[in-house]
This record gives structure tokens, C-alpha cells and sequence, in this order.
């Protein structure tokens, strides 16, 4: 198993709850990579969207994710982290990766209101938009799924637990095999 873990997911998915949660029970640090960005850039996210719009906030996502250097983490980037080729590569290297799924009807309940929760569209892109052009490259780039329908994020947590732990346990019996 790769020292990291890293949550992806639409915005609201639980990507920190969870991650907070699941790095507490696993003894790991969690790392809110949004909060790295603004300290790197010495700049709230939504300064650098108005400084340099959409794309250029996109090339310092993916420049930033794609530089991380850590271990024993939980990391939760961004929800567009997906669109960052070199960030997504480098997250592969160094974590699992785990797609928190959630249909777009929950999504929505929990998101309220798309702009006071910093959820940044392209013009003429409606949440419905973001969401089914984001779904496949999560999806895509996932090496575990965890459908939350239904589950508490403490439901999610447990879950989630029992898969990696059940990852060490494979690792574990592959190191004796090959003794």
C-alpha cells in the first residue's frame, strides 16, 4: 500500500470530514491542500480565481498538488484537482486514491448555495455541468470507490478503514510470502 491517502470527490462530498476523521484513526496527519495553496500564494483562493481566473487558479492547483511532499497523509485537494494532469500523476505515485461518490441530488442538498460555498463554474456551466463533466475523471483516477449514499461520514470512515486495513493486511501476506 502507498504511504498516502488521497480523497477526491465533487464539492460537499466530505472530502475533509472524512479525511479529518480517517487520518485521526489511522494515526496520520491530514493536509487541506486548499489551505496549502493560500499559504504558498499568500493568497485566499478566491483572490487568485479574480487575480488570474479560472485557468490560471487551475495551473497553481495542479503545480502545487503535483509538489507535495508528504507521507503518513491524508491529503483532501480541491475538487478540480482531476483537471491537473502532472497533480493527478503525482498523487497516484505517492497515495490511493478515493473517490468519495455521491449522486447529484445529494450534492446539491448539501451544497446550498453554489456561490457562498466557493464552488467556482465556467461561464455557462450550470452544478449539473460540473458534475457530469467531473464524475468519469474521478472516477477514472480512483483506486477505491466509496459510495456515501446513505452513510453517516462516520458510516463512510468505517468503511474506508476496513478497505485499507484490509490493503496492510495484503501487503503484510505478500512481505511473508516473498521471505
Amino acid at each position: 500500500m502507498k504511504p498516502n491517502i488521497t480523497m477526491i470527490g465533487m464539492p460537499s462530498s466530505g472530502k475533509s470530514t472524512v479525511g479529518v476523521l480517517l487520518a485521526k484513526r489511522l494515526g496520520f496527519s491530514f493536509v487541506d491542500v486548499d489551505i496549502v495553496i493560500q499559504e504558498k500564494e499568500g493568497r485566499l483562493l478566491k483572490e487568485i480565481i479574480a487575480d488570474e481566473g479560472m485557468d490560471g487558479f487551475l495551473e497553481v492547483e495542479n503545480r502545487i498538488n503535483a509538489g507535495l511532499d508528504v507521507r503518513l497523509s491524508v491529503i483532501a485537494p480541491g475538487g478540480s484537482v482531476i483537471y491537473g494532469e502532472e497533480a493527478m500523476k503525482h498523487l497516484k505515485e505517492i497515495s490511493e486514491v478515493v473517490y468519495l461518490k455521491m449522486s447529484y441530488e445529494e450534492m446539491e442538498r448539501r451544497i446550498g448555495n453554489v456561490v457562498d460555498r466557493g464552488v467556482a463554474l465556467k461561464p455557462g456551466f450550470t452544478l449539473r455541468d460540473l458534475y457530469n463533466e467531473r464524475v468519469p475523471l474521478y472516477e477514472k483516477y480512483a483506486d477505491i470507490v466509496i459510495d456515501e449514499a446513505g452513510k453517516t461520514p462516520g458510516d463512510t470512515v468505517d468503511e474506508l478503514r476496513r478497505v485499507i486495513e484490509g490493503m496492510m493486511d495484503q501487503d503484510k501476506l505478500q512481505a511473508a510470502l516473498e521471505k
